[in-house]
């Protein structure tokens, strides 16, 4: 009993902690994007971004395809670094034979930088959507200990069937979101609402195992952020309204609040002691837009609309300091001089106000 009331009093005062901030948007820092600028565009399909700090560097990655955002066997994933988030020079770029490379994501884990993504098995040639089959999906990754010397690619064992997606690490464990057919089923092929979300973990973020089912169905794309103390939050894309999960180790009870909005390609992340969330808004039946968030008392308290439309989203976030921050982005809202929609790699830059 005594272990009980221990437990509910944590968990209480986790609760506590996050809804701490006050729910005026009045009382929230204010955000002002400094610039945003085009960092990428190769004439190809650039999406699905991601932004970290490794070694006193900033790395950037995304796919990059010729033949667009659906599944191709040509896409690749690009890793590019840069000092001062000015100047960008690529560093790797590595693609999977007959499979489609998608969704990167950083994790720094065990003084090595893990680049991961997503596969969907193509063939030699653009696959039918009617013939997409999530059942066939496998997890690769690139890896490095000093950014300049890549491993890759690599095979994530314990991940075929799973379409892995933004990955986290906690103590001496890394964690990693991957979404799959409720028992592997075969009848229908693609996503939809009979998928479940998992969260697999691994000693040395190469090989995985199962570690909880934190959506039962209707799974997708998740991000982690973990507390000092284990303790997990999670942003989950859902058909609808975008769901905020809460669970403490060991991990096998989850709580999950509605939030009032869709978020596509989800971000979550800590600025100094608040709660950033991302993702492409369709609110309203509005045009898509990649817009920022803060996070209190379970409510998501818009604060920036950056530059965006169409195909748009998949934010990375790195805080440079207390008071400054950059978000990268893909988007297709400018046109080359052909006047061609352009799906392109951006960058903008934070100024927080408190």
């Amino acid at each position: 009993m005594v272990r009980l009331a221990c437990a509910a009093t944590a968990w209480l005062a986790f609760a506590a902690n996050l809804c701490a901030a006050p729910p005026a948007d009045s009382a929230l820092p204010k955000v002002r994007v400094e610039s945003v600028r085009r960092v990428f565009h190769n004439g190809e399909h650039n999406a699905f971004t991601d932004l970290c700090r490794f070694r006193d560097q900033l790395y950037l990655t995304f796919r990059s395809c010729p033949d667009g955002h659906m599944v191709h066997p040509t896409s690749c994933i690009i890793i590019l670094r840069s000092k001062d988030g000015q100047k960008w020079d690529e560093v790797h770029r590595f693609r999977v034979a007959l499979r489609d490379t998608r969704d990167p994501h950083f994790l720094v884990f065990r003084d090595r930088l893990l680049v991961y993504t997503g596969t969907w098995y193509s063939g030699k040639t653009t696959l039918a959507r009617d013939e997409y089959d999530l059942n066939k999906h496998l997890g690769y990754a690139a890896w490095s200990a000093d950014g300049e010397k890549w491993h890759s690619p690599i095979l994530l064992e314990g991940t075929f069937g799973h379409y892995i997606w933004r990955a986290a690490a906690y103590g001496d464990k890394a964690y990693l979101c991957g979404r799959r057919k409720i028992g592997f089923e075969v009848t229908v092929r693609g996503e939809g609402r009979q998928v479940e979300s998992l969260m697999l973990e691994s000693d040395d973020g190469l090989i995985w195992r199962k570690r909880a089912v934190f959506q039962e169905i209707g799974g997708d794309e998740t991000a982690f952020l973990f507390e000092r103390d284990g303790q997990i939050l999670g942003i989950g894309r859902r058909g609808g309204p975008a769901q905020l999960l809460r669970s403490r180790p060991p991990y096998d009870k989850w709580e999950r609040t509605d939030l009032e909005r869709f978020i596509g390609g989800p971000l979550l992340a800590k600025w100094g002691d608040r709660y950033l969330v991302g993702g492409r808004k369709t609110h309203g039946g509005a045009p898509p837009k990649l817009s920022l968030y803060w996070l209190a008392n379970d409510k998501l308290h818009e604060f920036a609309e950056l530059p965006s439309g169409g195909d748009c989203s998949y934010p990375g976030f790195v805080e440079l300091t207390p008071t400054r921050a950059l978000v990268s982005y893909y988007s297709s809202h400018e046109r080359n001089a052909a006047g061609k929609t352009m799906t392109a790699i951006y960058l903008a830059e934070l100024v927080r106000a408190d």
